[in-house]
């Protein structure tokens, strides 16, 4: 029983494409994070800026 056990998981060890996915998938998260980031950071400084221009008008 444990040889057949063996033999089946032995393919499945060397198989890496699953851990490339998740390699992709945390990659692009990592990217919408900085992403979500920086538009946060710009909006609240680009409203800061309308209402100065607002307050000034």
């Amino acid at each position: 029983m444990p040889k057949k056990i063996t033999r089946f998981m032995k393919p499945l060890w060397k198989n890496e494409d699953g851990a490339t996915a998740i390699e992709y998938g945390l990659i692009a998260a990592l990217i919408a994070v900085i992403i979500i980031a920086a538009v946060t950071l710009v909006g609240t400084d680009l409203g800061n800026m309308f209402n100065q221009v607002a307050n000034n008008i």
